[in-house]
C-alpha cells in the first residue's frame, strides 16, 4: 500500500477513529489506572488479529503481528490527568476532577488506526504496539510507564521507535519534526531551607527562614544568566515555597520545590551543581543551612537523524510538499526519551488546529484538540513502520 493510499484508507476510517477517542475521552484515568482504556484496546486488538500482552509495565498493553526482524515499534501513551475539563463538549469527561487535557486519547485513538491499517496489508518483519501508562506521572519508585515496560521487557529485540504527540501550534495534519535534541530532560529540585524560630517582633533572636528562602529563589536565576553559555536552553523554575504557620512567627524552616530543563548533558550536570552551591552558600552565608536534592527525571529525547528523514519523506510523500515544519526543541519533557534510549527513535508533533483557529493549550480545562488530524496520525504511524521495514 502506498502512502497515498495509507492516507485515503486512514480517512475512510475517520468515524471510527473519533469514535474510539470520545470513548476513552468520556472515561479518563491516571497514571497508572488505565484499567478500563487498557481493556478496550487489547480487545479491539485482538479482534484484529494481534497478538496482545495485557499488565505491562503495569497497566500497559503490548502487541505484535508478523515475525522476524526488522522488528520496529509503535508507541501511544494512555493516561490523563487531575484537570477539571470545562471544554462544554457533549463527549466530556465524566469523571469530575480528571480529563484527557494533553491529548493522549487522541494518541491511543491513533495508534488503534495504524493497528487497523498494518492488519490490511502484508509486510516482512514485525511491528509491537506499545500502549503505554504513565507518561505524566511516575509512581513511588520514580518510575514513569515508559521506564516500567522496559524493564517488564517491551524494548526487548526493538530497533527503531516511533512515537507522536498532538501540537495545537501546528495545523491540523502537518507534521513538526526535528533530528537530534528534540524534548528537554526535567529534572526535580527541592530546597529545605532552614533557620531558627523566633517571634516576629523579635527577629534578632532567630534566623529567618523565609528571608533566606527569597534571597536563594532569586540568585538561582543567576544560573541562567552568568553560569550557562547563553545560547544553551536552560530552564530553572521555582513552583511552591511552603513555610510557617502564623504571620508573627518566624519558622524554623522553608520548602521550595521546582524544576530544571535542559538539552545537553554537561549542562545539566553544572546546573544541578550550581543548584546545590548556590543555595547551600547563601543559607549558610544568612546564619541558616539548606539541604538541596535534585532528582533526575527523563533525559533528553533525542531523535535519530536517519528516522527523522524516514518520517520527513514520508509525510510530504503522504500529506503534502509543505505538510513538514522544522521546529524548535521543546523545554517540555516526554518519557519516550527512555524508549529512545534503547533503540534509536523518532518523536514527531502532528499539527492539531484548524488552519486559522486559535489553539487550545495543552494542560488546560479547555485543552480541544482537532479530530480532523486523527487519520494523518495513524496514517503516519502506521507508514513509518511500513517504511522502516522496506528499507530493512
Amino acid at each position: 500500500m502506498t502512502p497515498p493510499d495509507l492516507l485515503a484508507r486512514a480517512r475512510l476510517l475517520s468515524e471510527d477513529l473519533i469514535a474510539w477517542r470520545r470513548r476513552i475521552h468520556r472515561w479518563p484515568e491516571l497514571g497508572f489506572e488505565e484499567v478500563r482504556t487498557a481493556a478496550f484496546v487489547a480487545e479491539t486488538l485482538r479482534g484484529w488479529g494481534w497478538t496482545v500482552r495485557e499488565g505491562v509495565g503495569i497497566t500497559g498493553v503490548v502487541a505484535e503481528r508478523g515475525s522476524g526482524k526488522p522488528l520496529v515499534a509503535l508507541r501511544a501513551d494512555m493516561d490523563a490527568l487531575p484537570v477539571q475539563e470545562e471544554t462544554g463538549l457533549p463527549y466530556a469527561s465524566e469523571r469530575p476532577g480528571l480529563m484527557h487535557a494533553c491529548g493522549h486519547d487522541a494518541h491511543v485513538s491513533m495508534l488503534l488506526g495504524a493497528a487497523r491499517l498494518l492488519s490490511e496489508v502484508p509486510f516482512a518483519g514485525t511491528v509491537r504496539l506499545l500502549f503505554q501508562p504513565s507518561e505524566e506521572s511516575s509512581d513511588a519508585e520514580g518510575l514513569s510507564g515508559a521506564a516500567r515496560m522496559i524493564a517488564d521487557g517491551a524494548m526487548e529485540g526493538v530497533e527503531a521507535v516511533f512515537g507522536l504527540h498532538v501540537l495545537t501550534d501546528l495545523p491540523s495534519g502537518t507534521v513538526g519534526i526535528r533530528p537530534g535534541a528534540t524534548q528537554a530532560a526535567a529534572d526535580s529540585i527541592r530546597l529545605t531551607v532552614r533557620g531558627r524560630g523566633a517571634h516576629a517582633a523579635q527577629p534578632h533572636k532567630g534566623r529567618d527562614s523565609i528571608y533566606i528562602a527569597a534571597q536563594i529563589v532569586t540568585a538561582l536565576q543567576s544560573i541562567v544568566a552568568r553560569a550557562v553559555d547563553p545560547i544553551e536552553p536552560v530552564v530553572v523554575t521555582l513552583g511552591t515555597i511552603n513555610g510557617g504557620t502564623r504571620g508573627n512567627i518566624i519558622p524554623e524552616s522553608v520548602e521550595i520545590t521546582g524544576t530544571v530543563r535542559t538539552l545537553d548533558e554537561a549542562v545539566r550536570e553544572l546546573v544541578h551543581a550550581e543548584i546545590v552551591r548556590i543555595a547551600r552558600f547563601i543559607a549558610e552565608g544568612l546564619g541558616g543551612g539548606c539541604e538541596a536534592e535534585i532528582r533526575r527525571g527523563y533525559p533528553v529525547t533525542m531523535n535519530d537523524a536517519g528516522l527523522v528523514s524516514l518520517a520527513e519523506e514520508l509525510a510530504r510523500t503522504m500529506l503534502g510538499l509543505d505538510a513538514v515544519t522544522p521546529v524548535r526543541p521543546s523545554m517540555g519533557a516526554e518519557d519516550f526519551s527512555l524508549l529512545a534510549t534503547v533503540s534509536r527513535g523518532c518523536f514527531f508533533r502532528l499539527g492539531a488546529t484548524p488552519p486559522g483557529e486559535e489553539p487550545t493549550r495543552g494542560h488546560s480545562p479547555a485543552f480541544a484538540p482537532d479530530e480532523a488530524t486523527l487519520p494523518a496520525g495513524a496514517a503516519m504511524l502506521a507508514g513509518c513502520a511500513l517504511q522502516y521495514l522496506e528499507a530493512g
